[in-house]
């Protein structure tokens, strides 16, 4: 089969597109004939060496997966060939990547792909929808009606908290630096969408929730905890899900005489039964029309060392053009 791999860790440019062994599928594992990859920021730490995982080299790239099932292994009982499936949590911790014309997968990390959704709409929603939801629900216990204020509205994680957040019946702010992702945001339903670049964020949000937001859901790498913690209503929570080399300061007189929380949390910690959870939620909701994939460019498999470079220019180097997820489709999606 064809792939993108590396052979050592690297720059984006190290990744190369050629022929590896197709997988066979062991107990309880599934072949899949990859339709589309999607990547994010973990794909990019994962291939410089800045988070350390096992991995085994050549080591395909890519974390999110669909397409259809080829063969099963012995013991699989949630899937058979012809199945369209999508789902998460490859090249993580040891496990192959999914940037390949074949990706062998648990069958527990899969899930059936709702019949109007492409390939390329089921991979983007994979990470990004899961640690939404892990960080809403799991972590943040949002109830309906609450405040939540999602920064980055138009990325991955946060159009997946928009819309998560507003199917529970919560209201919801965020924020955009640009025109497109700002519609975006209000096409996902934000009650109020505000530019960091030109408005006066602490001042409009305490406009919008004079007690505060009940659940800040921080998907910026070096959160301003000096401003999260005061906006805070009494019992708030502030979810963290990234900034690994980040050193905020912290308002502790602000925090603890209000019952406040800081909870932060790493999707690829969860199991697969908590992580199937949440794939059944977005399933449902998909099938309500509460939920849409965003995806934003498409590359091609040979083009896959530029799409990782594309994604580091709009994530770690700031570039803001990027609106939605970057997919890589393969055979044909």
């Amino acid at each position: 089969m064809r792939a993108a791999y590396i052979e050592s860790h690297g720059e984006a440019s190290t990744i190369k597109v050629g022929e590896l062994p197709t997988p066979t599928p062991g107990p309880g594992e599934v072949l899949v004939r990859v339709g589309a990859a999607a990547i994010n920021p973990i794909d990019l730490y994962l291939r410089s060496g800045r988070v350390a995982m096992p991995m085994s080299f050549p080591y395909v790239v890519g974390t999110d997966v669909a397409g259809t099932v080829e063969a099963v292994g012995p013991e699989v009982t949630r899937f058979r060939p012809g199945d369209r499936v999508w789902g998460s949590n490859q090249g993580l911790l040891g496990r192959q990547g999914s940037v390949a014309e074949y990706v062998c997968s648990d069958e527990r990390w899969l899930y059936s792909t709702p019949p109007k959704l492409s390939d390329a709409e089921a991979a983007s929603m994979a990470l990004v929808g899961i640690t939404a939801h892990l960080g809403l629900f799991e972590r943040g216990h949002l109830k309906p009606h609450e405040t939540v204020y999602v920064s980055g509205g138009g990325g991955g994680v946060g159009s997946m908290v928009i819309q998560m957040a507003k199917a529970t019946g919560a209201r919801v702010a965020t924020t955009a630096g640009h025109e497109p992702t700002l519609e975006l945001c209000r096409s996902l339903g934000a009650d109020l969408v505000l530019n960091y670049k030109t408005d006066d964020v602490p001042a409009r949000l305490r406009e919008w929730s004079e007690d505060g937001i009940d659940l800040w859901y921080e998907t910026q790498r070096d959160p301003d905890l000096m401003t999260i913690v005061p906006l805070l209503r009494k019992r708030g929570r502030a979810v963290l899900m990234a900034g690994r080399d980040a050193t905020p300061s912290f308002p502790l007189g602000s925090f603890y005489p209000r019952n406040c929380s800081i909870l932060g949390f790493a999707m690829f910690n969860y199991e697969p039964d908590d992580q199937l959870t949440c794939a059944e939620n977005m399933i449902r909701w998909i099938s309500h029309d509460r939920l849409r994939p965003i995806v934003g460019r498409t590359f091609t498999l040979d083009q896959a060392a530029e799409a990782q470079q594309f994604l580091e220019d709009n994530t770690v180097a700031g570039a803001g053009t990027l609106v939605g997820k970057v997919v890589i489709t393969i055979n044909n999606a």
